[in-house]
Order: C-alpha cells, then sequence, then structure tokens
C-alpha cells in the first residue's frame, strides 16, 4: 500500500487575506472533484504583521481591534479553534489542506500529529518540547507553536505558526491563545541564535514527513503559480 502524497506549495512572504483565499480555493476543489482525485496540499507560509482571532473572541472588543490595528498589523476573525495570536515575519505558517481519509479520520488525531510534527522538529534543535492540556508546544510554560485548525467533511484548513525568529514584542499587546500567566517564545530565544525560516524548513518537512507517514512533493513552479494566481483575486 502507498504512502499518502502531500504536495508542498511555498507561498513566501503574504498578505494573511492571501493565505485565506488561497486555503478557500483549495478546499473548494474537494466539493468539485470526485474525493479520490483531491490532492493534498502542505502549504508553506510567512504572513506580514496580523492579529487573528478564532471562532471564540473572548475579551476583544471593537476598541481592541483599532488598537491593534494602530500597531501596523491587520486583523482578522476567523472560523479556526483557538483564541487571538499574532502572525508575522520570521513565523513560519504550514497550512496542511489534507483530506483525513487518506490519514486518519479523526481531528483529535490530526491535531496531536501536528503537535507531534513540531516536537520532533524541536528535538533536532537539541530542545525538549511537550504538550500541556492547551493545544500548540510549549518549552517549559513558553509557547514556541500556536495551533488552531478547522475540519470539514474531513478537509482540513488553518494549522499551525511556529516562531523561528519573529520579534515577540508583537505578542506583548495581546494575551496569546488567551492563557494568562504564560509566555511565548522562539527558537532564537531558545537557541540564543538567529535561526531563519529557510533554515528551518527542511527539518519542518522531514518531520512532518515521518509523522504524517506521507511522501512529500514540491508542487512545480507552473503549478505554484496556478494556485497563487488565485490568492490574489479576492485580496
Amino acid at each position: 500500500m502507498s504512502l499518502p502524497l502531500v504536495h508542498v506549495l511555498r507561498t513566501g512572504l503574504i498578505k494573511y487575506a492571501h493565505g485565506l483565499n488561497l486555503q478557500k480555493f483549495i478546499t473548494s476543489k474537494f466539493s468539485e472533484q470526485n474525493e479520490n482525485k483531491f490532492r493534498n496540499i502542505l502549504i508553506l507560509t510567512e504572513h506580514q504583521p496580523v492579529y487573528t482571532i478564532g471562532i471564540r473572541t473572548k475579551n476583544y472588543s471593537i476598541d481592541d481591534e483599532s488598537h491593534l490595528r494602530s500597531l501596523g498589523a491587520e486583523f482578522y476573525q476567523t472560523n479556526r479553534g483557538g483564541l487571538i495570536t499574532f502572525h508575522g515575519p520570521g513565523q513560519l505558517v504550514a497550512y496542511p489542506i489534507i483530506n483525513l481519509k487518506d490519514f486518519q479520520p479523526s481531528i483529535r488525531w490530526y491535531v496531536c500529529h501536528l503537535e507531534k510534527t513540531i516536537i520532533d522538529l524541536c528535538k533536532q534543535f537539541n530542545l525538549n518540547a511537550t504538550t500541556t492540556s492547551d493545544t500548540g508546544v510549549w518549552i517549559d510554560d513558553r509557547k514556541i507553536c500556536a495551533m488552531g485548525v478547522h475540519g470539514k467533511r474531513y478537509i482540513t484548513s488553518h494549522g499551525l505558526a511556529l516562531n523561528c525568529n519573529i520579534d515577540l514584542k508583537w505578542f506583548d499587546h495581546i494575551v496569546p491563545c488567551g492563557l494568562t500567566g504564560k509566555s511565548v517564545t522562539s527558537l532564537t530565544t531558545e537557541l540564543n541564535r538567529n535561526v531563519s525560516i529557510s533554515e528551518t524548513t527542511p527539518l519542518f518537512l522531514n518531520s512532518f514527513k515521518q509523522t504524517f507517514n506521507c511522501q512529500l512533493i514540491e508542487l512545480p513552479d507552473d503549478e505554484t503559480k496556478f494556485y497563487t494566481d488565485h490568492m490574489n483575486l479576492a485580496a
């Protein structure tokens, strides 16, 4: 039995709206095609500064939104799980758009394996990362990777955000993921050296491939352009 195939789509630095458009376009293909023809795609991206809130908007008002926008960041409410977080340059964002029937038809299994992917990646940096009762991946009480996913008809969207060399000061203006008394960290902070997205990405892909027991293949340039052209349509 062959392993599930996942196509890797790299976008570079984009607006958050472009990322939403791209996810929407890819997930729409599932309803248009025979299920067996749906292509699993792992989007790797990096966002311009943006604060996002999930389906729970606890403790954030219009005034809070205006304040965060005044800092020079965008602000979006989405249909992912989780509370408020920040995305910005220096953060590796991964959106796996996959059919869980090709893997394990369980959102709980899926989130657990996303966490295992990041834990394994951190081990490659000799960092002891763990999970807690709170979603995401932690080093002690410092969150290094936030997660918020959405699933419909076993097709996933949204995903994870791993802090590489992101400016952590952006998180000072919020209570990340609604968790008081805890802080945010990055690979750069933990290792006391600059750890870029370009250094981290190959390790992430290797961990993802091993954890999800799948094949990864890079999309060729012409297909990448096909998808990225669509992400610009409604930005």
